[in-house]
């Protein structure tokens, strides 16, 4: 029996119970509105495992958006229809060591982005997507998702409200100097596809199940391509603190601003965590904290 197998609802209460007491180091999120309604204190985690079993602990029947989570499988999606040649001619796979939202990051690179998991690859990968409308766009991506995992995501209307409200700045900024570049044809579109895709929203369940995708062979995606999201998870998934997490815990691993967090075991399952509380890079204090407990204790890092 696999790491992720033996566990039981008592082994995860510990772990939870050690991850909360941290919580306190982070804050919730205040720039969203909609965002800073959420209770630093609520914690869930969910885990898939390969054999189909799985177990959860905590407030699992919080609802809250994927936000940056989203790129991953934006990612995924992409990769599953156009290719990774394509795919990797917009944005590259380079670790930012500047903040996901880093106008000078791009203006450095030369209006190239690093990597699909900062703000200005998925800005330029959002208006890609397969559609016409930022919309039908959207609608497509959640529908794949959905039948893709098993899951039950869908659009949040409020939380998209309260996001086009308070429109990020550095993100038309980027935007701009992207369209400049020519490598956005309509700033509109890619803003409002992107804001749209981070507002999908669901249950630490769903989040666990998009991640049971990336960590288990199936016949419905690429093993090649599910090798490449992976490896941009490990290296960029939580911005310029990937590195250090790629030491601590060793797995591939992604994180929003919303407080979801998944965390990639190959072979093996998904641990997907919903932490509001962040710390001051954007990561989700709590998830991380209990996500490297468990890979400690269970002895999961892909390197042995």
């Amino acid at each position: 029996m696999k790491g992720l197998d033996k566990l039981t609802t008592k082994d995860l209460s510990v772990w939870v119970q050690q991850a909360k007491t941290q919580a306190k180091q982070g804050r919730v999120i205040d720039r969203i509105p909609q965002l800073a309604l959420a209770n630093p204190g609520w914690f869930a985690v969910h885990i898939c495992c390969e054999s189909g079993h799985t177990i959860s602990f905590g407030d699992t029947a919080c609802v809250f958006p994927l936000m940056s989570v989203i790129k991953t499988f934006s990612l995924l999606y992409l990769l599953e229809h156009l290719g990774a040649e394509t795919i990797f001619s917009w944005v590259g796979v380079e670790p930012s060591d500047a903040s996901f939202n880093s106008l000078e990051q791009l203006i450095s690179d030369r209006a190239h982005p690093r990597n699909p998991m900062i703000n200005s690859g998925a800005i330029t990968l959002s208006e890609k997507l397969p559609g016409q409308s930022a919309n039908q766009r959207t609608l497509l991506f959640c529908q794949w998702l959905n039948q893709l995992a098993g899951c039950q995501l869908s659009l949040d209307e409020v939380m998209l409200a309260s996001v086009r409200l308070t429109r990020s700045t550095a993100n038309e900024a980027i935007a701009n100097y992207l369209a400049e570049a020519g490598h956005l044809e309509n700033i509109e579109t890619a803003l409002d596809t992107y804001e749209q895709i981070c507002s999908i929203s669901g249950q630490v369940e769903d989040l666990a199940l998009l991640g049971k995708l990336l960590a288990c062979e199936n016949s419905y995606l690429s093993a090649q391509n599910r090798r490449i999201v992976n490896a941009v998870m490990l290296t960029c998934g939580l911005y310029q603190a990937s590195a250090e997490f790629a030491v601590r815990i060793g797995l591939p691993m992604k994180s929003g601003i919303g407080g979801g967090l998944v965390a990639i075991v190959p072979g093996e399952g998904a641990i997907a965590c919903y932490s509001p509380a962040l710390d001051g890079v954007g990561n989700p204090v709590a998830g991380l904290a209990f996500v490297e407990a468990l890979a400690q204790e269970l002895q999961l890092s892909i390197f042995g």
